[in-house]
């Protein structure tokens, strides 16, 4: 059981593009070996694609790595550490670029199989030395211990699996294209942009960066096209009072204390009051005297004048 957990967690922390390309991989040569489909509908061949409009040639060629056998695992192998020790380094945050790397060696790998001498049914295998190589650019300098017998740098990898391959009998050809595969990838990308290239035809396109944005898996860094906004969230500008007046965050708090403590000291007024019992209008009871008093003063003042007025007649 806990090794069924740790085949789990490492399968979820790998990279999107390489974990995606291996697992059809091995889904596609799983197929073949329990006879579910005959390999010569997935081959490429050039007649079909064009007189039949088979066009789904073109694309599954790339996925059969071959049957079953210690050529198929080693294959498989590569692509779970070159290919993504190569996404989670060279093209960490830059799922794009590492998926327009596939593209870009399938076109032409594609583009070379238009000539006869360099045809091949099934390419998967190009494109694993194509990562191979591209991964030999990148960590020229890396030390690799091959089987406990010798260490080898990174830069001459692609070369001893050449040797590898001879050795086992495979064919060379499709080794040998993707080799000339990645080295135009990398010529193209890297090294002619470092020399001054202004060149930027063979830049990441814009529709492989919608392509990951709709597959919603992975992060570009500096991507043209941004993310789709989280489904749970409806509005996220900025927000008005009805009548004009926009209410700020900072004040906000600041009143409302404001209401509560003049709340309380009408409270507090209330309770010295006589308990609350009435919560009306106020009055003073010294108002009542003063008016009181002045009607006295007028009354008295009316009095005494009328008096002189009667002496006076």
């Amino acid at each position: 059981m806990v090794i069924y957990f740790k085949v789990i967690t490492y399968y979820r922390d790998l990279p999107p593009v390489a974990k995606t390309y291996g697992v059809i991989c091995l889904m596609t040569s799983a197929a073949y070996h329990w006879g579910l489909y005959d390999l010569r509908i997935i081959a490429l061949f050039y007649g079909k694609v064009l007189k039949n409009f088979q066009i789904w040639r073109l694309i599954t060629n790339f996925f059969f790595l071959g049957p079953f056998s210690f050529t198929f695992a080693f294959r498989l192998l590569l692509i779970a550490r070159h290919g993504v020790q190569l996404e989670r380094g060279p093209f960490d945050k830059r799922t794009a670029d590492y998926l327009w790397m596939f593209i870009f060696g399938a076109l032409s790998l594609l583009v070379m199989a238009i000539v006869p001498l360099l045809w091949s049914p099934f390419m998967g295998a190009s494109i694993v030395f194509m990562i191979v190589y591209v991964w030999s650019r990148e960590f020229p300098n890396e030390r690799l211990n091959i089987h406990g017998l010798f260490q080898l740098k990174g830069f001459y990898l692609p070369w001893y699996m050449l040797g590898i391959d001879l050795i086992l009998g495979n064919k060379l050809k499709p080794d040998l294209l993707g080799m000339a595969a990645g080295h135009l990838y990398y010529f193209l990308t890297v090294l002619y942009p470092l020399s001054g290239g202004r060149f930027t035809f063979f830049n990441t396109p814009l529709w492989v960066h919608k392509l990951v944005v709709f597959w919603g898996v992975g992060y570009q860094l500096n991507a043209p096209v941004p993310k789709n906004q989280p489904a749970g969230v409806a509005f996220q500008g900025r927000g008005r009072r009805l009548d004009g007046n926009r209410a700020s965050s900072s004040t906000q708090p600041r009143a409302n204390a404001a209401s509560e403590e003049q709340t309380n000291v009408s409270a507090q007024r209330n309770q010295d009051d006589g308990g609350g019992a009435f919560r009306g209008r106020g009055r003073r009871l010294d108002g009542r005297r003063r008016r009181r008093r002045r009607r006295k003063n007028l009354l008295n003042y009316g009095i005494s004048n009328n008096s002189a007025m009667f002496f006076k007649l």
